[in-house]
């Protein structure tokens, strides 16, 4: 459903955003950190992209891609306003360093 969706409109950013969070309850990584790019690359402030990717770089102990993915999370934070998800990925960059 999410890939037609997708298919006439791959900006979508709630059906792409769906699609990466279907891959990464499946276990496909890769296929999820594909689609949470494209996601973040349509739309730039889309907030829970940012904090699920990184989530999943850091399962994948790619700890230097989360602590990129957290600290451009956080501008987007502070760009819409999204005070409860900042305080979130502050809290997951902390022990990264």
């Amino acid at each position: 459903m999410l890939s037609g969706i997708l298919e006439q409109n791959p900006k979508d950013a709630f059906a792409r955003y769906g699609l990466a969070m279907a891959y990464a309850a499946e276990g496909k990584t890769e296929e999820a950190l594909r689609e949470y790019a494209l996601t973040l690359e349509y739309n730039p402030d889309y907030v829970p992209a940012f904090q699920m990717s990184a989530q999943t770089l850091l399962r994948m102990g790619r700890v230097e891609e989360a602590r990129t993915r957290l600290r451009a999370g956080l501008a987007a934070c502070e760009r819409t306003g999204n005070a409860h998800a900042a305080r979130e990925m502050q809290e997951m960059l902390e022990p990264l360093g």
